[in-house]
């Protein structure tokens, strides 16, 4: 052949081998990315199915438990709700700040007290009881523990004014403060009553179970006809307080069926009066006849406690008080931790307060954020910051929690306890906070 047509069939050869070639390597090429690529994306399939699952098991398991928690809580458990009544004009106030022995004076609340007990229901609100759940609601013939009343279940109700009515409201004689007898309406600082009967018996019909002041004169501007006492120790306004539990209140938490809440769910809320709260706290937990004094109950705070209905005793576990340990669970805010420090002590019972301050969607436990987002409530009002020592304690306890970590109410008091027992260390930046309650 002509070379040249060798050199046109050479040219041929090599131009078919180069393509077969370039092929296979294109192919070898796009065969090595897509398998990359796929390795890859089931790589990162398989991360996002496995996280996604164990998302789902974490979420399971929170949902059961909080489902076994709330079936517990709500299994043959009724609650009662205690609240003092808003401050009233004879508590102390600006323009009259010593306080008086108010007694049976039907004294009524200040502005302060009218807030107070708006917020009270408010808070109750907030923490799952509206106004729709509390089937009855028993309070004294006072005006201003019955104004409080009233208040708290509209505040309960919200916009959904319709859910509550004042034929719910039962009041009761059984429920007034304590009769203070002759010293009724007097300032507890009194001079004359000083020097007449001594500081020391003053105290001791303030503070003793069974000494009462000397009997009310018919001719004295707050005498009233019975059934009102002419006086009453702490004893005597036990034993009326408790006979309207027995008699009046019982029956509404736990046998009453013809209202409209199951007993295993119902809510009743009693407003009445230091004493008489007092009264009804130290029966329900037992409380020594010495230290029931000690007990110190707040105006407009919530105070619950869990009865199981076969037992018609509490059903929580005792934390502990100022008084000894206590079933009673208090509702703190950001308006009332103040008073809330005053009657409780640190740890136990003020402990659970907090967590369940903190724990805004019931689930039984807190993550870091909700410590947090729990302490910036807490601590909004810049005028008057918590005095409270557990305060520092969830602080340090959210400064240890990792950011996907979650701790439940017996591992944070379990925390909270040690860290209190614990021995100052000069290295802890919490040190200084924590001690100097």
């Amino acid at each position: 052949p002509h070379p040249i047509q060798i050199g046109i069939l050479l040219f041929k050869m090599v131009s078919t081998i180069t393509r077969i070639g370039g092929s296979s390597l294109r192919q070898r090429w796009h065969y090595q990315s897509n398998l990359s690529t796929f390795t890859s994306n089931k790589f990162v399939s398989s991360n996002i199915f496995v996280n996604k699952k164990k998302q789902q098991t974490r979420i399971d398991k929170e949902e059961t438990a909080l489902s076994q928690r709330n079936q517990h809580q709500c299994r043959h458990s009724s609650t009662l709700i205690l609240l003092r009544h808003g401050q009233s004009q004879w508590n102390g106030t600006a323009k009259d700040p010593e306080p008086r022995f108010t007694g049976w004076s039907d004294i009524p609340l200040t502005v302060r007290g009218r807030v107070e007990a708006v917020a009270a229901g408010q808070l109750l609100r907030s923490r799952g009881f509206k106004a729709s759940r509390v089937d009855a609601a028993f309070t004294s013939e006072l005006q201003r523990a019955h104004e409080t009343c009233e208040l708290t279940l509209a505040s309960m109700a919200g916009p959904e004014q319709h859910t509550w009515c004042p034929d719910r409201i039962r009041r009761d004689w059984r429920l007034n403060e304590r009769h203070y007898g002759c010293v009724q309406g007097y300032y507890k600082s009194d001079a004359n009553l000083s020097e007449k009967y001594g500081e020391e018996t003053i105290h001791r019909w303030r503070r003793s179970m069974t000494d009462k002041p000397p009997p009310i004169e018919e001719t004295h501007e707050s005498y009233l006809p019975p059934p009102a006492p002419r006086t009453e120790s702490l004893w005597d306004c036990q034993q009326r307080a408790m006979e309207c539990f027995h008699s009046a209140i019982a029956p509404a938490l736990f046998d009453c069926e013809v209202l409209p809440t199951p007993p295993d769910l119902r809510a009743i809320i009693v407003v009445a009066h230091a004493n008489t709260i007092r009264s009804l706290m130290a029966a329900f937990d037992e409380v020594p006849m010495d230290m029931v004094p000690k007990l110190y109950v707040p105006n407009s705070v919530p105070i619950l406690y869990q009865f199981d209905r076969k037992t018609r005793k509490p059903n929580a576990t005792k934390l502990q008080g100022a008084a000894g340990c206590s079933h009673a669970r208090w509702l703190i805010s950001a308006e009332n931790h103040h008073a809330v420090r005053r009657a409780v002590k640190s740890g136990g019972t003020l402990t659970r307060a907090l967590f369940d301050a903190m724990d805004a969607r019931g689930e039984g436990y807190l993550n870091s954020k909700d410590i947090g987002d729990g302490l910036k409530l807490l601590l909004k009002d810049d005028l008057h910051p918590p005095d409270c020592v557990v305060i520092a304690v969830a602080k340090k306890i959210q400064h240890e929690l990792g950011p996907h970590s979650v701790i439940t109410f017996e591992e944070f008091e379990a925390k909270a306890d040690r860290t209190l027992r614990g021995l100052r260390e000069p290295t802890d930046p919490f040190a200084d906070e924590l001690y100097a309650w």
